[in-house]
Parts: structure tokens; sequence; C-alpha cells
């Protein structure tokens, strides 16, 4: 059972997310935009949990 106070990575930034999902950053902020990618925009910034991102990929694989 996860601890319910885990510290959560966040990656701020489309670009930072770009590199944890090994897409360009035109694509990355292509498919945030759609809402394709579990990310949320906070201040007018992306913004998302990094295990998100991995599971995410693992399973569009």
């Amino acid at each position: 059972m996860a601890e319910k106070n885990a510290v959560v990575d966040l990656v701020w930034g489309g670009e930072e997310i770009s590199k944890v999902i090994g897409r360009t950053p035109r694509v990355t902020f292509s498919l945030l935009e759609k809402g394709e990618i579990p990310a949320k925009k906070v201040g007018g910034r992306w913004v998302a949990s990094r295990q998100k991102l991995i599971d995410f990929l693992v399973e569009a694989a």
C-alpha cells in the first residue's frame, strides 16, 4: 500500500515534459493542448506527475 504522504515528483513546463516522454517540444505541446498527456495547466504553465507520465508511456507501448 502506498504511503498517503508520498512526495509527488512534478515536472514543470512543456519542454521538461517533452524530455521525460522523449518527444520534441513541438509534438509535446500539441499533445498537451489536445489533452492526450496526463498534465494540467497551472498559472499558464504545464505541470505533470513524473509517475503519471511514465505510466502513460508504459500503457501506450
